[in-house]
């Protein structure tokens, strides 16, 4: 099995936090690898702004995800590990960069985001860092 190493970001404006649907209808986080000697906070920031246009800040570390598929590709399993960062933008701007990967985007409300995301992995990642984006900018939680 090939590792991937890869970064990612839950983007927060306030009171909504940044999705996107790709190609596959599943509605994600940006995310993306690290480079070579890349650390992984510069390369989920990286991720997030080439993916999005949006420029964010890092205000803690969220957690990580994994998940396998078969890369026809390689010709074999892949594992990618995603290390993951909550993050904060002033403004609700994005741009969808690849039109061919993402067909739809935008700031959503947590609980219609939480509805929305594809995995259930990805629905707890969310909901951890929603508590701790509260916890750190002293917004009282909307659920």
């Amino acid at each position: 099995m090939h590792l991937r190493d890869c970064a990612g970001g839950v983007v927060f404006h306030e009171e909504n936090v940044f999705l996107f649907k790709n190609e596959k209808n599943e509605w994600v986080m940006p995310k993306g690898l690290i480079k070579n000697g890349e650390n992984p906070q510069d390369a989920a920031l990286r991720r997030v702004f080439e993916e999005t246009g949006i420029t964010a800040e890092i205000v803690e570390h969220a957690g990580q995800t994994y998940y396998e598929f078969y890369s026809i590709t390689r010709q074999m399993p892949v594992c990618n590990r995603i290390a993951w960062y909550v993050m904060k933008t002033g403004s609700e701007e994005f741009r969808v960069s690849e039109p061919d990967k993402y067909t739809d985007g935008g700031f959503f409300p947590i609980l219609d985001a939480i509805e929305r995301i594809t995995y259930s992995q990805d629905k707890s990642l969310l909901v951890n860092s929603y508590r701790k984006y509260c916890r750190i900018t002293g917004r009282l939680p909307k659920y």
